[in-house]
């Protein structure tokens, strides 16, 4: 599972011209789910984006997590994440998950968010969608579990 961090001023996600989404300042999140990733996965990679420390304190400094800034969230699926480039000059998605496995665990991840004291809102899972950001600072941040796996 991949769960790309962008720092936002604001956001929306809109389908079809209509906006089903949008947040303040918070975090726009890309969730990509490969194959073999599991509810352990999500739920860690949930806590770590609400506890990761990348909001900036009085003094500038980023020092406030997610849940301390009282940062929204607008988590949006991007199965693209699982591309891989290594070979030729098509993307391949072989690594991504199939759509009945990679939407419950896109759910689970927005709904331990929400555990998290965390205001979610979301685009529509197998959508094509248009994202607008306004990026803030700008800080992007790649996460991932550990090589093992959260237990580890």
């Amino acid at each position: 599972m991949k769960v790309l961090l962008q720092r936002v001023r604001r956001a929306e996600v809109r389908v079809e011209g209509e906006r089903v989404g949008s947040i303040g300042t918070g975090l726009l999140v890309m969730v990509g789910v490969e194959q073999g990733d599991g509810a352990a996965d999500a739920d860690y990679l949930a806590d770590k984006t609400a506890g990761l420390r990348i909001f900036p304190d009085d003094a500038g400094v980023m020092n406030r997590s997610l849940v301390e800034a009282g940062g929204e969230v607008l988590v949006v699926s991007q199965f693209t994440l699982a591309a891989s480039t290594r070979r030729g000059r098509r993307p391949s998605y072989s690594r991504a998950a199939p759509p009945a496995v990679a939407e419950p665990l896109y759910e689970r991840y927005a709904e331990r968010l929400r555990s998290n004291g965390v205001d979610v809102a979301s685009g529509v899972f197998r959508a094509m969608m248009e994202v607008e950001l306004v990026n803030d600072g700008p800080v992007t941040i790649l996460l991932e579990p550990p090589p093992g796996g959260p237990a580890s």
